[in-house]
C-alpha cells in the first residue's frame, strides 16, 4: 500500500473502497469483502444512506479501528454551523466510531461556511483527524482556503482520464491541498474500458485496463477510492503495487483528457436548482416521518 501525508501530517492510505451506489443491503457484505481484500481506507457518506452498515462492517472485521482509516460527507441539508453538528454527532452514532479520521463537506451550495465551522471545531477538539471539501471547483476552493481560519486538506472531486483535472490540480497544488477521486473509471462512460490507447497499455504490463487507470492516478499523487460489488474486481483494483507506468504512458494517457465532466457541471444554474430540489424533497420526507412517528 502507498500511502499520502497531509498537510497537518496524517498519513493517509492512497487507494480506498467508495460506496457510493452500493445498495444499503450489499454494503455490509461489499465493505468486509473489502477489508479482506486489505483496503484499509473507507469512504461513505451522510447522502448515501448507509452509513449503519458501513459501521457494522467494520465492528465485525475485528481489525482494530485504529487500523481504518474512515471517511464521511456532510451532506447540504445539514449544513449551517449547528446543523452540522448534529449530523456530525449522527454519523458517529451510525459508523459505531467515536472519531472519524476525515470528514468532507460534500458540496459547494447552501451555508457550507457555517458547516466549515463546525467542521473545524471538531477537528481542533480532536474528533476529527483531517476535515477536507467534495465538489469544490478551484475558485470556491480558494475561496475557503484563502478565508477559513482552517484550510481543507482535501478536496473529493470527479478526476478520471476523460476529466483529468490539470489546471485544478495546479492550483491545489499550490494551497497544499490534497486531491482524491471519485469516479475514478468514470463509471465506464465514454467506453473507458474499452479505450483503445489504455487496452494497449494494459497488455504491456499484462493488467487490466481499470487496474492502469488506478496505476495512473496513483503517480499523479492522487488519492482514488473506487467501487465494485465483486470481490475479485475489488483483489483486482487492490493489485496495482506491482507496476510502474514509464514516464510515456502517463504522457499518453495525457492526450484523453476532453477536459469536461463526464456527468454535471457546479457552473450550470439548472444543476444548482436540482440540488435545491433535491434538499426540499428530503426535508418533506423527514418531516412526513417524523409526523408518523410522533401519530
Amino acid at each position: 500500500m502507498d500511502y499520502i501525508v497531509l498537510r497537518n501530517g496524517i498519513k493517509m492510505p492512497q487507494l480506498g473502497y467508495g460506496v457510493y451506489q452500493v445498495t444499503k443491503d450489499e454494503c455490509e457484505r461489499c465493505v468486509s469483502d473489502a477489508l479482506k481484500a486489505g483496503y484499509r481506507l473507507i469512504d461513505t457518506a451522510q447522502s448515501y444512506f448507509d452509513e449503519e452498515e458501513v459501521g457494522n462492517a467494520i465492528k465485525k472485521s475485528g481489525i482494530p479501528r485504529k487500523e481504518i482509516f474512515l471517511t464521511t460527507k456532510v451532506w447540504i441539508e445539514h449544513y449551517g454551523y449547528e446543523a452540522s453538528k448534529a449530523s456530525i454527532e449522527e454519523s458517529m452514532r451510525k459508523l459505531q466510531t467515536d472519531y472519524l479520521d476525515l470528514l468532507l463537506l460534500h458540496q459547494p451550495f447552501a451555508d457550507y461556511y457555517g458547516a466549515w465551522r463546525a467542521l473545524e471545531e471538531y477537528y481542533e477538539a480532536g474528533k476529527i483527524r483531517a476535515i477536507g471539501i467534495s465538489n469544490f471547483y478551484p475558485d470556491r476552493m480558494v475561496d475557503i482556503a484563502t478565508f477559513a481560519k482552517i484550510k481543507p486538506m482535501i478536496n473529493q472531486v470527479e478526476i478520471h482520464p476523460y476529466h483529468q483535472q490539470q489546471e485544478a490540480k495546479k492550483w491545489h497544488d499550490k494551497y497544499g491541498i490534497q486531491m482524491e477521486a471519485w469516479a475514478p473509471f468514470g463509471e465506464g462512460r465514454g467506453d473507458m474500458f474499452t479505450d483503445p490507447i489504455l487496452s494497449e497499455i494494459g497488455e504491456k504490463y499484462g493488467k487490466t485496463v481499470a487496474q492502469v487507470i488506478l496505476r495512473w492516478h496513483l503517480q499523479r499523487g492522487i488519492v482514488v477510492i473506487p467501487k465494485s460489488v465483486h470481490y475479485d474486481r475489488m483483489v483486482e483494483n487492490f493489485d496495482v503495487f506491482d507496476f510502474v507506468l514509464s514516464e510515456e504512458d502517463m504522457k499518453t494517457i495525457t492526450v484523453l483528457d476532453k477536459k469536461q465532466s463526464a456527468f454535471f457541471s457546479h457552473y450550470d444554474p439548472n444543476m444548482v436548482e436540482w440540488f435545491g430540489r433535491m434538499v426540499e424533497e428530503r426535508k418533506k420526507q423527514q418531516d412526513c416521518t417524523k409526523e408518523k412517528k410522533e401519530w
